[in-house]
């Protein structure tokens, strides 16, 4: 051909031509340019090729099939027929619809995306407390957890009669009803703040006043009640007239809450009026026992069809006061021994006026909505919220601790040993605080970002679960000595409540984070997946090519990242945090790419491969965990003192999500590609890892931060309840703490007089007498030096009880002074005997026994005495 510059490239060597080719991919790969910008640069090489006539003929008709949309959608329609006849992606169920669509898509979104926008993640709200709200903490939760004896609440198995009434008085039943109804109006964050101060100081006072105001009656009125239903309860929940609970959990529906048998029935009854007729067994259910009013949740059937929307409606919601004939209560579970009411609940043939339906008539049926959108944000912020008290709790017990107890003549956390646990203890709590933060501004700025909430309640009750373990195993022995004086306990104790309630953290990492993020933040899989449920050939064409030009971008930013560890990804901030957001750019790259080759191999198979999404769950929770550190630390002026808790805090991230990646190369199998994914991606990913474990002087760092008398154990513990008081526990270890720090300078100065030899090789403490006769130090030193040894010593003492004591103990836990709740006025204002048990035929003679105090039935040998259990028996 004669046309100009036609084989342009004839003279040009070799090695340019192909270098400029690799470039131009390069580029157009990262960047994600458009289908009509490959077009382009294929003409451009074929044209500097000089490419014959034959060549050009295909090329422009494959140019033709993706750029022109009738013809493309031709190809799509095709694509359509053969992933349904492999049934390739997975079919989603109403109820999982429901799921999927409750909430919002927040920052998970932009992670899951590849390409993360960081200026958008860094300009979110950072929430601070109202002056109420302070006020609030500073006065009212003080003095509450100055009432609380955590081990007098442990003993007798509930709060005291005073608390439960102060509770009340005080407007902490109330806290998510508005002012207008009469309660306090809180934004998230300072709910959140209430529970992480009160978690710090007692779990079963902090569970207490957090199940009114999360997910339950008051939460479901206020965003789908009726006027009349919003006029009549929410005005007696604020004041505390009656205390609500809420109903989901069932013995054959855990996790899986579909599958809840809990029935009930509209029916006309002999007036004309339409009616609900309820049966259901509940269990788990916090605060039943005590409550006025019952949330339940249960599946509405309309034998008649009298509300014109068929017989089957699903699961409904509805209000059902306490004391309405067949409503059973009157007794709770025992949860590891945590004293909160925990409880089961029938009901048989309760009838309840339509009305009793949340949201009215409207309401029925969509009961799995509801809870689903209050789900997805309430899930993220209360249990939350108890893990950073915990964590900042163990975080002031454990260093100080580490500081006081002393043993081969040094502070036991100066030992390399002890500083390990220490600095995760530490950076654990660091991160948590960010997080509950950062997803607290969300939630006040009205997101319901639901996979966030799956990742926080998972991530911070197992974060909790691993630093109350580690204090355990720095108190030691005072860890493991019950009683008054035991800090950890208690605590350790209650653990595994939070990783049960809520959503089983097995089944929140596994099915949850990812397996439903996978549809809900992918940004096309779910567009996908409706148009192929819907035959939308447009909708399938426009999201399904569009979802290509998503992988072959995310494939490139993954590779090109990945040889440049990062640095081709730009950072919104200069200074320390800047290499961990281009570091964040590289993983979710890598997080986006393999997320869609395992979508791609697997199909609908892959949420089965628990294992595989677990993996990804994890990835994808340590992004949003450091994303969340990377904003705290630029919101809240890159402080200095931070700085280290930065780097241990991303250095884990990443590590973390190293692992996960290591994991995920090893066991993921690719049709065509295991072998690659095997042979070159695992041994490059272990050559050149996107994060290692933070090193031992950087944990020493953090380990010491919070073993000093001020810093971080001041920062890092803000707004937990600290007594002054040196008879209370947590008091004692704060003055001992206190004489311990300064008494050090002179425990170093006779240390210098040693060395200089001057004073004889001995321990300090057995040089006193000799320091101050040689003038080494002074008199008010050497009292000092006492002073701290004396509360040193008064704070390791653990607890024991007299033979017969300990009897009586086990036998009749606390003998309590009051009946907590049972006498106060909660229980005062409701018209039922809350210790009534109906016991019924069918209890003693059918097939479902009593249960007894072991779990199990009841013998049903007439031969066989009945046992006493009214109250505690000899042991054997």
């Amino acid at each position: 051909m004669t046309l100009p510059l036609f084989d342009f490239f004839a003279g040009m060597p070799t090695v340019g031509i192909v270098g400029g080719m690799l470039l131009v991919l390069a580029v157009l790969g990262y960047t994600g340019a458009p289908l009509w910008a490959w077009a382009l640069a294929g003409a451009v090489g074929l044209y500097g090729g000089g490419a014959p006539l034959w060549v050009w003929i295909p090329y422009g008709g494959l140019v033709a099939v993706f750029n022109i949309g009738p013809i493309r959608r031709q190809v799509s329609a095709g694509v359509m027929g053969l992933m349904e006849a492999l049934q390739f992606l997975p079919t989603i169920s109403e109820t999982e619809q429901t799921a999927i669509d409750a909430g919002t898509v927040w920052m998970e979104g932009e992670l899951f995306s590849g390409k993360p926008d960081f200026e958008k993640t860094l300009d979110q709200l950072y929430p601070e407390l109202s002056d109420d709200e302070q006020a609030f903490l500073d006065g009212p939760c003080e003095e509450v957890c100055a009432m609380v004896d955590d081990w007098q609440v442990h003993q007798r198995g509930d709060l005291s009669t005073e608390t439960w009434d102060y509770l009340k008085e005080k407007g902490f039943f109330g806290l998510i009803i508005p002012e207008a109804y009469g309660g306090k109006g809180f934004s998230v964050a300072a709910r959140s703040a209430v529970v992480q101060k009160l978690g710090g100081h007692s779990v079963p006072l902090s569970i207490t006043v957090m199940v009114p105001n999360s997910l339950g009656p008051g939460e479901l009125l206020l965003h789908y009640g009726t006027d009349e239903q919003q006029d009549h309860y929410l005005p007696r929940l604020a004041r505390g007239e009656i205390l609500p609970s809420f109903a989901l959990t069932e013995p054959n529906a855990g996790s899986d809450a579909g599958a809840m048998e809990s029935t009930g029935e509209v029916f006309e009854d002999e007036d004309g009026e339409l009616k609900l007729r309820l049966n259901w067994e509940k269990r788990y259910i916090s605060l039943a026992a005590i409550s006025g009013v019952l949330g339940l949740a249960f599946k509405l059937h309309d034998p008649e069809n009298h509300l014109g929307k068929g017989e089957d409606l699903g699961i409904t919601c509805a209000l059902v006061p306490t004391d309405t004939p067949g409503v059973k209560l009157g007794r709770r579970h025992d949860p590891l021994g945590v004293a909160f009411f925990n409880c089961p609940t029938e009901g048989e043939d309760v009838v309840l006026p339509l009305d009793a339906i949340i949201g009215g008539k409207d309401g029925a049926g969509e009961g799995w909505a509801m809870l689903m959108d209050a789900l997805s944000a309430g899930r993220g912020i209360m249990l939350p919220a108890q893990a950073v008290g915990g964590g900042k709790m163990v975080t002031r017990v454990a260093g100080g601790h580490a500081a006081i107890r002393e043993q081969f003549g040094l502070s036991i956390g100066k030992f390399e040993g002890i500083e390990e646990p220490l600095a995760r203890i530490a950076g654990y709590t660091y991160i948590m605080d960010a997080a509950r933060t950062y997803t607290n501004g969300a939630v006040d700025q009205g997101e319901k970002p639901g996979v966030v909430s799956a990742i926080m309640k998972y991530n911070t009750t197992e974060l909790q679960r691993d630093l109350v373990n580690d204090g355990m195993d720095v108190l030691a022995g005072n860890g493991i000595s019950q009683g008054p004086n035991n800090l950890m306990g208690l605590a350790y104790q209650a653990q595994p409540i939070s990783i049960t309630v809520e959503g089983a953290n097995i089944l929140t990492r596994t099915m949850m984070i990812f397996g439903q993020g996978a549809i809900r933040c992918h940004p096309y899989a779910l567009d996908e997946i409706e148009a192929l449920m819907e035959g939308d050939v447009d909708a399938f064409d426009d999201a399904f090519w569009s979802h290509i030009g998503h992988v072959v971008r995310n494939g490139f930013r993954a590779f090109g990242l990945s040889l440049t560890r990062g640095r081709l990804a730009s950072s919104p901030v200069r200074g320390p945090a800047a290499p961990y957001y281009r570091k964040m750019a590289w993983a979710s790259a890598s997080f986006a790419f393999f997320a869609d080759l395992a979508m791609g191999s697997l199909g609908g198979m892959l949420k089965r491969k628990e294992k595989i999404t677990g993996r990804f769950a994890d990835i994808l929770s340590w992004m949003y965990l450091g994303t969340a550190v990377l904003t705290r630390f630029e919101k809240e002026g890159r402080p200095e003192e931070q700085e280290a808790f930065l780097h241990w805090s991303m250095q884990h991230a990443f590590a973390q999500m190293q692992e996960a990646f290591d994991g995920l190369f090893e066991n993921l199998k690719v049709p065509g590609g295991t072998w690659l994914l095997r042979g070159l991606v695992a041994p490059w990913s272990r050559l050149n890892t996107i994060g290692e474990r933070p090193g031992d002087d950087l944990g020493g760092t953090l380990a010491r931060a919070i073993q000093e008398k001020a810093g971080a154990r001041e920062w890092l513990t803000e707004d937990l309840y600290v007594p002054d008081d040196p008879d209370q526990p947590l008091g004692e270890l704060e003055r001992a703490f206190r004489l311990s720090r300064e008494a050090y300078h002179v425990g170093q100065k006779i240390k210098a007089a040693i060395r200089a030899g001057d004073l004889p090789k001995r321990r300090p403490h057995q040089l006193l007498e000799e320091a101050v006769e040689h003038g080494v130090i002074t008199e008010e030193d050497r009292a000092l030096v006492r002073r701290a040894d004396a509360a040193r010593e008064r704070y390791i003492q653990v607890d024991a009880f007299d033979l017969e004591e300990y009897r009586q103990g086990r036998m009749l836990p606390g003998q309590p002074a009051d009946r907590g709740a049972l006498d106060s006025s909660i229980v005062e204002g409701l018209e039922r005997d809350v210790t009534d048990v109906e016991v019924t035929p069918e209890d003693v003679d059918g097939a479902a026994p009593h249960p007894r105090g072991d779990g199990a039935p009841d013998a049903t040998d007439e031969d066989e005495p009945e046992a006493d259990r009214s109250g505690a028996r000899e042991p054997a």
